[in-house]
């Protein structure tokens, strides 16, 4: 992620501002006590920020090699986490009405069905709890750049094109669903959340960053947005 964030900073998207996102989990109220999931968790970074302010933090994650990084980071820091290796939408494990925050950051790209998991999400929220998500900003990906012109996008997919998208970074693959703003807020509705905000954060580059872009970092994001941010909250009960 370039250079480090603070240490308990939730990152929802590389090269954005994070006090405007970290103002849609501070809306809650402070975490101390709180039980946030962490809805595949990667290699633990976010967790273990929710961890060090205080919350009881419950890790879901469904590829053993990133929940082994996670883990090992979690030791390292000695923080205490509640991991989980299991599909993100079988949260059985979980009691109803017993998860104050629900945090995912880039992990439902991986899930087709999204209203499978925002079902389950439903039933194991307390009432008016907020689910935060990011995924990539399905314009970042329709897009590709000039190979002899980087600074240059061109049109590869329609925005209606929704087969997903194979990719391997860093010794680790999989595919990333393509999730129209319709698709999700529409999934949300379904699932009987409310959706009280959207944002397309815009990229932070030099010379305005306060740190070097991340690894993660494409000249795309000079032209759309490369992360979608969604908080909605449980309806009902």
């Amino acid at each position: 992620h370039g250079a480090e964030a603070p240490l308990d900073t939730v990152r929802f998207a590389p090269d954005v501002d994070d006090s405007i996102l970290s103002k849609l989990v501070g809306s809650v109220g402070p975490l101390e006590g709180k039980r946030v999931l962490d809805l595949g968790c990667g290699a633990g970074g976010c967790s273990l920020a929710l961890a060090r302010k205080g919350a009881h933090v419950i890790a879901v994650e469904g590829s053993t090699a990133r929940l082994t990084q996670a883990r090992a980071a979690a030791e390292i820091a000695q923080l205490k986490v509640e991991f989980h290796h299991s599909d993100l939408a079988d949260l059985a494990f979980q009691r109803a009405d017993s998860i104050d925050l629900v945090i995912a950051v880039y992990s439902l790209s991986g899930v087709q069905d999204l209203g499978r998991v925002f079902r389950q999400l439903h039933r194991i929220m307390k009432p008016e709890a907020a689910l935060v998500m990011s995924v990539p900003h399905p314009f970042s990906l329709m897009l590709e750049l000039d190979a002899d012109e980087q600074s240059t996008p061109y049109l590869t997919r329609t925005t209606w094109h929704d087969q997903a998208i194979s990719w391997r970074a860093s010794g680790d693959e999989g595919v990333t669903h393509v999730h129209q703003v319709s698709e999700l807020f529409t999934s949300l509705i379904r699932a009987n959340f409310r959706v009280d905000t959207i944002v397309e954060p815009e990229a932070v580059t030099a010379p305005a960053a306060t740190r070097p872009p991340s690894v993660h970092f494409s000249e795309l994001a000079n032209w759309v947005p490369s992360s979608l941010v969604i908080r909605a909250r449980k309806e009902g009960t």
